[in-house]
């Protein structure tokens, strides 16, 4: 799955005139929490809902309605975007390289540039979404948690042994807890696996456990 799957495209974005009344006016009605910087239509910056908490003035000074206001309303963007290369990630780029940067660099979303230019931007709740769905968590649907020997040809005969017993596999993941074991993970369309678990106890592979979830 590329990044371009699941990111927000053309998102809403400011300059770094903007200032910081209507930096946070715009994360209201939009329901945003970061907006991309642009000057000139090259990215220059993101800001963070908490960024611009961080610089407006705390509820507890002295300073009036009327002047909290002013003072919102003539800052600056500019003013207050941290001084350091943007990270960026191209459209093409796979999502499993969006999630490894925002591990990474503790940031909850990327710009996406394509020949310089933004596209999109990627969100951690987008990582989750794809998660989601390429472990088919909202589908109908047989969980089966297996562990089985690491090497190779072990998910082949798998794959064989499920389709042998009348098996339909719409999803799987393989996770790796043990030195020399597997954890797959396998969703199967099929509601009656009770053959299935058994041919693949008789081949030695451990069936954690076997659910369905879903609609009957």
């Amino acid at each position: 799955m590329r990044v371009r799957d699941k990111m927000t495209q053309d998102p809403v974005s400011i300059t770094p005139q903007t200032t910081i009344a209507d930096a946070l006016a715009l994360m209201r009605e939009g329901d945003f929490r970061r907006l991309p910087v642009l000057d000139r239509g090259r990215l220059v910056g993101i800001v963070t809902d908490r960024d611009l908490s961080e610089v407006s003035p705390s509820p507890a000074t002295s300073l009036s309605v009327f002047e909290l206001n002013y003072l919102l309303s003539r800052t600056k963007i500019g003013a207050v975007i941290k001084k350091q290369q943007v990270i960026s990630i191209s459209p093409d780029d796979y999502l499993e390289k969006a999630a490894l940067v925002m591990r990474d660099h503790q940031i909850g979303a990327i710009p996406v540039l394509e020949d310089g230019k933004l596209v999109g931007i990627i969100t951690e709740s987008d990582i989750f979404d794809a998660f989601i769905e390429m472990m088919g968590l909202r589908d109908s649907g047989t969980r089966l948690d297996l562990e089985l020997d690491d090497k190779p040809g072990m998910l082949v005969k798998v794959s064989e042994i499920v389709w042998k017993n009348g098996g339909d596999i719409s999803h799987l993941a393989v996770f790796h807890d043990k030195a020399a074991k597997a954890n797959l993970v396998l969703q199967l369309r099929t509601k009656d696996v009770d053959n299935i678990v058994e041919a693949l106890k008789e081949q030695g592979i451990t069936v954690r456990s076997a659910s369905w979830k879903g609609h009957a």
